[in-house]
């Protein structure tokens, strides 16, 4: 009888694995993923210039006494032109990336084609005027690109063109009477040039027409998905609730053996970039930044830095409490690759995958750590995070940059660290005498 209740849930388990797999390698959830790796050195750039900036190259810092408030502006410049370069550009660096990556990801053999005839199409959706104020006044300019939209506030948008453009382009060069052939002696960057030339110059108009249709109507298209897709998304996915149900989502499917990147990356990563960049853009323009939950916040407090379920209070309560030798000896061997966010030898050594003591304080520990880092940001007990970190910045060290220097963000990433080694504690107990009992019986 019990034989039998096992296989039905391994068989329950094993359909839930599958169906995650199927979901994380859906190619445009894939190919977001994908999209968004190569920028992430960009963004963390930006956030280097805003920490200067703000930290070394504040007037009302504590380099006041060591440089001129003259010399601190100026040199400001420095910083302002990497933002400009980097985080206000995102969307038409994103639009870019995802287009190459999704047609990789088709096998498509000419990705840098694709993305030459979508980001065009991206343009198409920018307002033909752009409202700028002279002298407190409002004035509509034309022929001028605002790096609000194609900044952070761009992204969406670019998510949409990124994958519709490239699903249309890629079909339109499947259609033989779409191709214009030069012949055998045409140098092969010519040649594909031609084959490609119809089905790009049909893309863009098609968006080029859905455009100024809508802008004879009085709007424009980046304005639509911001109003009416971007911003949705953004309140429902960085707000507490859907924050935490993405990332314990996430946690569980670790704890199966998927990681959580593949489902909680394509979905929720953008939701948090955007965050971070408008966080990031108003720290660099000296106004107080919008978000509590960003990209960095689930980094410092989130996850401590320390990869998913902060394993690194699991690995210090095995140090402090377990007496369990080979817990010991894994812990041992967990703790260096952990300490910057490699988090593979202890969940697969332990193992927390299918290990339900373990999965259980995996699945809810970003709860803690989410709800006291929120309480003490939106108390003003600690300054909300306005720099983009590598993922691979030790805890303790990542607060205090994310933070642009804030000497409390460490206090707060101890004292969840402190709850969170005793709320693991007796979930390991209970995972020892499960081991124990294992090894006697073997």
């Amino acid at each position: 009888m019990n034989e039998e209740k096992n296989q039905k849930s391994e068989a329950r388990i094993e359909k839930f694995v599958t169906i995650a797999q199927k979901v994380g390698n859906q190619i445009h959830l894939r190919s977001l993923r994908d999209g968004l790796a190569p920028m992430m050195p960009l963004f963390i750039l930006a956030g280097i210039a805003v920490l200067i900036n703000s930290v070394f190259l504040d007037p009302s810092g504590f380099m006041n006494n060591v440089l001129s408030e003259s010399t601190m502006v100026t040199w400001q410049g420095f910083g302002n032109l990497i933002i400009n370069a980097t985080l206000n550009v995102a969307a038409i660096l994103f639009v870019i990336s995802l287009s190459y990556q999704l047609s990789k990801n088709r096998g498509y053999t000419n990705p840098i084609g694709a993305a030459m005839a979508v980001l065009p199409a991206f343009f198409t959706f920018l307002p033909m005027l752009v409202t700028v104020t002279v002298d407190e006044k409002a004035t509509q300019i034309g022929g001028m690109i605002a790096y609000s939209n194609v900044g952070t506030s761009g992204v969406f948008a670019a998510i949409l063109v990124g994958i519709i453009g490239t699903e249309l382009f890629i079909k339109l060069t499947t259609v033989k009477r779409l191709r214009i052939s030069l012949g055998e002696n045409v140098p092969p960057a010519v040649a594909n040039s031609f084959n490609v030339m119809l089905p790009a110059i049909i893309t863009v108009s098609l968006f080029a027409l859905l455009s100024f249709l809508i802008q004879l109507g009085g709007s424009d298209l980046m304005s639509l998905i911001s109003h009416f897709i971007q911003e949705p998304l953004r309140a429902v996915g960085t707000s507490l609730p859907g924050y935490l149900l993405l990332v314990c989502l996430g946690n569980l499917l670790f704890s199966f053996g998927i990681h959580q990147s593949v489902i909680a990356g394509p979905i929720l990563d953008p939701l948090l970039l955007l965050n971070m960049n408008d966080n990031m853009a108003a720290k660099a323009a000296g106004t107080e930044p919008p978000h509590i939950i960003t990209n960095a916040f689930h980094q410092v407090f989130g996850s401590l830095n320390m990869a998913s379920g902060s394993t690194v209070a699991l690995i210090i309560a095995i140090f402090i409490f377990s007496k369990y030798q080979p817990y010991r000896n894994l812990a041992k061997l967990s703790l260096g690759p952990n300490l910057f966010n490699i988090n593979e030898p202890i969940i697969f050594g332990l193992p927390i995958v299918f290990n339900l003591p373990m999965i259980i304080p995996f699945v809810l520990s970003p709860i803690i750590g989410t709800v006291i880092g929120y309480a003490a940001t939106s108390l003003g007990l600690v300054s909300k995070t306005v720099v983009m970190i590598p993922w691979t910045t030790p805890t303790l060290i990542s607060g205090y940059l994310a933070t642009a220097g804030d000497w409390r963000a460490p206090v707060i990433q101890v004292l969840i660290i402190v709850i969170l080694v005793f709320f693991y504690l007796p979930f390991l107990k209970i995972s020892e005498k499960v081991a124990i009992a294992n090894a006697e019986k073997a």
